[in-house]
């Protein structure tokens, strides 16, 4: 299965009450969990793993992601409670108010991972989860250790979220260097100081998102450009954590779901993986929040 790790949470979302009152409704969420929802509901066999709570809301992630037919065995379960992310709009503009201390997936340990190696057959990363300790380190830890396991990166680098951002940079060139598939958008890439070029001296593919404009696909055999899809736009919620499960599905599809295999595998073939991509955000962006495709909506 292809294990995406990382954050899940609840999205408490602005809403009214019947009597007219301010209220907020819970969401299940998270740049990794949705990227493993959309493997899910793509046909890929996939796997969730980060810290979940016993908690009502650790209950809710656990139904969302079986109702998307994704594993969730590895996680390890504790009695902390569930990161919440409160939702506000100032002129259509969301602001986030984390409650994210001592939270089950924010304490995840070193202890808590899992030997992959009979598990996994390709391990995802990114969004949040790799900002904050201790789970930061964890994930970094298991990056690290992955054998000969395929990894794919998507950083999507939040630097309001970031509060030592030495120390972030560091983890991250190290995930970098070792990650065989890097998707990362055009202000990520500014923010980082790099270049797919660069990138690719020890990744094999460099994926840029470049919002409307669609992704650049780079690797040692060469450049191509994938265009978005064109479709009326809804909101972006969750548009780029589904194209990482498309690529991902698109690559597994393609029997590249290997280390070597990514290393020789044509532009070509590539980019009809970002295509899939591609369609799959497509129709994430043209409904609102992170609703990603079935199979048979594509």
């Amino acid at each position: 299965m292809i294990l995406c790790c990382g954050e899940s949470l609840i999205d408490m979302l602005p809403r009214e009450s019947a009597e007219g009152e301010p209220s907020f409704a819970p969401y299940p969420g998270g740049a990794v969990m949705n990227t493993a929802i959309a493997l899910g509901r793509l046909g890929a066999p996939a796997g969730y793993f980060g810290g979940l709570s016993t908690d009502l809301f650790g209950t809710l992630l656990e139904e969302t992601l079986e109702a998307s037919h994704v594993s969730h065995s590895l996680c390890p379960r504790s009695a902390r409670p569930t990161t919440l992310a409160f939702v506000t709009l100032t002129n259509g503009q969301a602001q986030y108010a984390f409650y994210d201390e001592n939270t089950a997936g924010r304490m995840l340990s070193e202890a808590d991972l899992p030997d992959v190696s009979s598990e996994a057959d390709a391990l995802f990363f990114g969004g949040i989860s790799l900002v904050s300790e201790p789970q930061a380190d964890s994930y970094c830890a298991l990056c690290m250790n992955a054998g000969d396991l395929p990894v794919m990166i998507d950083p999507n680098i939040r630097p309001g979220f970031i509060t030592d951002e030495a120390r972030y940079r560091a983890r991250l060139d190290k995930m970098l260097v070792r990650a065989d598939v890097v998707k990362i958008s055009d202000e990520d890439m500014e923010w980082l100081g790099t270049s797919p070029e660069a990138l690719l001296a020890h990744s094999k593919v460099i994926l840029m998102t470049r919002g409307a404009e669609g992704v650049e696909v780079f690797c040692r055999n060469g450049t191509a450009r994938v265009a978005a899809q064109k479709v009326s736009v809804v909101d972006t919620v969750g548009a780029g954590d589904t194209f990482n499960a498309g690529f991902l599905e698109g690559v597994r599809k393609a029997g590249l779901l290997s280390r070597s295999a990514l290393e020789t595998a044509s532009l070509d073939a590539l980019c009809q993986a970002a295509s899939l991509g591609a369609r799959a955000a497509a129709v994430t962006v043209s409904r609102a929040g992170a609703n990603p495709p079935w199979e048979h909506e594509l």
